[in-house]
């Protein structure tokens, strides 16, 4: 009697800890069960992947999809939707909604919200607030948690936590992994002057590299003082990249496709408002500082801190615009581009979106192409080249500052635990996103 698997996928070039080979997947009960040829095994449906590369399914660690409090710029079915539809299999929402995700009943609201309007799997920040940092070793280990979030600068609501002493009650209160948000809000106050009226090239003179290179030490000073794991989001200054290569052992690091795409110089005059995100987005020298890092192996992570505010919004002069752009439906096509550009390695890629924030935030079950895993994947075309354009995008804003934009390199397919939902860029089935294990809430 041939083996039997719920599902097969036959003939692709299969990316995984073994290197880069084509080989079969076989599928049961939601979990990889076999990686070899099954051309003698039988299933329930087989999916020819010839000419496609069979990674494992992409993690988006940061993107705020604004519900509840903000549901006119994104919601979590729309963000999910997008997420499914650019090859990502699992995300994590960030805490700065109305209300803020602060408390036990907080985070359950969100997973109430979530259940049956998520194509992805996905797990919820809990924000570090003032008024709940003796909570928060408890608040971390709730299920579908994916970690605290700290703001030391430019929070909304009451997630504010500038002062040392704060973020080291905070460092203090939990064990696992932090992740953090880290601009000077005391410099970036002295600085508000710096702004100018209009025109957004200002925005990285006002939030400069100094204001993020000091918050990034004072929090490494204080991440040894309180014995406790970081990451640090969304790296922007090339020297960052250097200081945190002294502290790996403690600290983890996040880079995100915009500011390794665009350069200030560039954006602000093309994109105007759209460009305007924090921390901004820089020049050409820090950018090149990024993908140095990135080269080095500092950088553990690729999330795309998807951000959305609509068009009416951002179309509001300098500095009354808000900052923050969409990214989680252009993240795989935007790295995948430069894969092909040689920027990276196509195993590198997987490395930065699966392997690596499975082993940031020690994922259960997720983030490797290996017998006994989620059956997660993200099935991509390197050789198709598309636009990317405001029309394709899912999100409610309905916008993406790539517009125009031609890559090389495609998600073509998305499968959840062996589910598949997304195919040849439409949505497919019932959503059954379910939230995230991790090992240490187990």
């Amino acid at each position: 009697m041939p083996e039997t698997y719920d599902l097969i996928i036959r003939g692709g070039t299969v990316v995984n800890h073994d290197g880069i080979g084509q080989t079969d997947v076989g599928v049961r009960d939601g979990r990889t069960a076999f990686i070899g040829d099954l051309g003698q095994a039988d299933a329930g449906e087989v999916i020819d992947a010839t000419g496609l590369h069979v990674l494992p399914g992409v993690i988006d660690s940061q993107v705020h999809f604004r519900e509840p409090g903000a549901e006119h710029k994104e919601n979590l079915e729309a963000g999910m939707a997008g997420a499914a539809l650019g090859g990502v299999t699992a995300i994590f929402e960030m805490p700065n909604t109305k209300p803020s995700t602060t408390t036990a009943d907080a985070i359950q609201d969100k997973l109430d919200r979530a259940k049956g309007r998520a194509a992805v799997d996905h797990a919820f920040y809990v924000g570090a607030a003032a008024e709940n940092t003796r909570e928060l070793a408890e608040l971390e280990l709730l299920p579908g948690v994916s970690g605290v979030k700290i703001f030391m600068g430019a929070s909304t609501g009451n997630l504010l936590v500038p002062d040392d002493p704060s973020i080291l009650a905070v460092l203090k209160s939990g064990r696992r992994r932090v992740a953090v948000h880290c601009e000077d809000e005391l410099r970036m106050n002295e600085r508000e002057g710096l702004r100018v009226t209009g025109d957004p090239s200002s925005h990285p003179v006002w939030r400069d590299a100094e204001s993020a290179i000091r918050a990034t030490s004072r929090l490494l000073a204080l991440a040894r003082q309180a014995g406790r794991r970081i990451h640090v989001l969304h790296v922007t200054t090339a020297e960052e990249m250097v200081l945190l290569a002294a502290h790996k052992d403690i600290a983890t690091v996040e880079a995100t496709p915009q500011h390794l795409t665009l350069a200030g110089e560039e954006a602000y005059p093309a994109l105007g408002t759209l460009a305007q995100m924090n921390p901004p987005i820089r020049d050409a020298a820090h950018r090149a500082g990024l993908w140095r890092g990135l080269a080095q192996g500092v950088v553990d992570v690729i999330g795309s801190d998807h951000a959305p505010h609509t068009r009416e919004e951002k179309a509001k002069p300098y500095p009354a615009s808000p900052s923050g752009m969409p990214g989680v439906q252009t993240l795989v096509p935007i790295m995948l581009d430069h894969v092909n550009a040689g920027r990276l390695s196509l195993t590198r890629f997987m490395d930065l979106t699966s392997a690596g924030p499975s082993r940031v935030f020690g994922m259960a079950g997720k983030g490797r192409l290996a017998m006994g895993y989620d059956a997660d994947f993200t099935l991509v075309d390197l050789k198709r080249t598309e636009t990317i354009t405001h029309a394709r995008m899912a999100n409610i804003s309905g916008w993406t500052p790539f517009d125009g934009k031609s890559v090389t390199g495609w998600p073509v397919m998305t499968l959840v635990r062996g589910h598949t939902v997304m195919r040849d860029g439409a949505l497919t089935g019932p959503k059954i996103g379910q939230p995230v294990r991790f090992q240490e809430c187990l």
